[in-house]
């Protein structure tokens, strides 16, 4: 015990060193499965045989690793470390997968990643046969994603360097990969010049290498993309995780992408898509997936179904015949009704609806009080839209069609 590096709860590094012995490894392997609810009982029970500060550290960090299962997976997540923040704004695997495939698709062989964070992004281009220069100017998080090259076997691919990003010569790279900090003291950051470093510098060091991504915030506005950069919106499994800037060869200035993973469907426009015809709402509703929303391409998905959207404001699509579509859901709507309540309570219960799923886009309801004010019993299941159809506020029934 005495070659224990000192695990001080006050010196995060000293902490991080504890945990890379065989000692803390050891006691970070026990809590792999440990039950939070019962911490204070774990922590009393590993402090008879092991020193105060490490326990905490382990504990803490055993908290952080089951919290980024459900962004590296479960193999990864339980042998890699992280920070509080680390495990908040590190990309999850998928998506840095996704994003390390491109560039290798386009023979990209070396990327300077700045703002790397605990190492995700690099861990993916590593493993993407990439070799990565990771730069990031926190002491500890660079020691953490130097950690986890090492802990994942990519130490020979991946170079971890604490210095400021600015100070970088990036001109060795075939590409460059920019992550902002887009948190603060406050919380989240909206405005993209608030980043650290602003956008308007990451857009600079972008075009100054033959390729570049920009990892942005998926609600950035539009305005403040520019002409030179391909926008993508990615989703996975339904949910809108981040938008990237793609500049340099290979890719389409001005273009708007939404890609949707698993699957790595992909749609894009090179220009403005003019706006959708809106009508009455048909026998069927599509529910276009949230990157293609923030894509602004549901145009393309109204084409495709040959419908109209139930409303100019709203990105609900409907027609009149089933059309299967890899960027929407498919709903069949068997009723339509103006916002009522009691009309709907008394609908669902003469349906025999138990359970109901509660969407909503352009409306104030909130899905919890109106299934609790519902108070539903049945075998049967039932979709209600609370939106606008026309402008008017409107209930529309359904249920998911099954692709063949």
């Amino acid at each position: 015990m005495n070659a224990l590096p000192p695990a001080d709860r006050t010196d995060p590094l000293a902490a991080l060193a504890a945990l890379r012995t065989p000692q803390g490894a050891a006691l970070l392997d026990e809590l792999r499965d440990h039950d939070p609810a019962r911490e204070l009982a774990t922590a009393t029970r590993l402090r008879r045989t092991h020193p105060t500060a490490l326990v905490s550290a382990a504990l803490g960090q055993a908290r952080l690793r089951q919290r980024a299962v459900a962004k590296f997976g479960a193999a990864d997540a339980y042998r890699m470390f992280f920070t509080p923040d680390g495990v908040e704004q590190a990309t999850r695997t998928s998506v840095a997968s996704h994003r390390a495939g491109r560039f290798a698709g386009l023979g990209v062989r070396s990327v300077a990643d700045l703002c790397c964070g605990i190492g995700g992004d690099a861990v993916a281009l590593a493993r993407a046969g990439i070799a990565v220069l990771a730069v990031d100017r926190d002491p500890l998080t660079a020691e953490t994603a130097r950690a986890n090259a090492e802990v994942l076997g990519l130490a020979d691919l991946i170079e971890v360097r604490c210095a400021d990003v600015t100070d970088i010569d990036t001109s060795p790279y075939d590409a460059v990969f920019v992550d902002p900090a887009r948190r603060g003291g406050r919380g989240r950051i909206f405005d993209p010049e608030a980043y650290s470093p602003p956008l308007s510098w990451a857009t600079a060091a972008a075009l100054k290498a033959p390729r570049a991504a920009l990892k942005i915030a998926p609600g950035v506005p539009h305005e403040a993309i520019g002409p030179l950069a391909e926008a993508e919106w990615i989703s996975d499994g339904g949910e809108v995780k981040e938008a990237v800037l793609w500049f340099g060869d290979g890719f389409a200035p001005g273009a708007f992408r939404a890609t949707l993973l698993p699957s790595r469907a992909t749609l894009t426009a090179a220009a403005p898509l003019p706006p959708p015809p809106v009508g009455p709402v048909g026998r069927y509703l599509y529910e276009p997936d949230g990157a293609v929303i923030r894509a602004h391409l549901v145009a393309a998905v109204v084409e495709q179904c040959g419908g109209r959207l139930i409303d100019e404001t709203i990105a609900y699509v409907t027609s009149d015949t089933r059309h299967d579509s890899d960027y929407a859901t498919a709903y069949e709507i068997t009723d339509q009704l103006p916002f009522h309540m009691k009309r709907l309570k008394a609908l669902l219960r003469e349906r025999g609806v138990g359970v109901l799923t509660v969407k909503k886009r352009g409306s104030a309801v909130e899905p919890e009080e109106l299934r609790r004010k519902m108070k539903l019993q049945g075998p049967h299941s039932a979709t209600v839209f609370l939106t606008r159809v026309a402008g008017a506020p409107t209930m529309l029934v359904g249920h998911p069609v099954k692709r063949p």
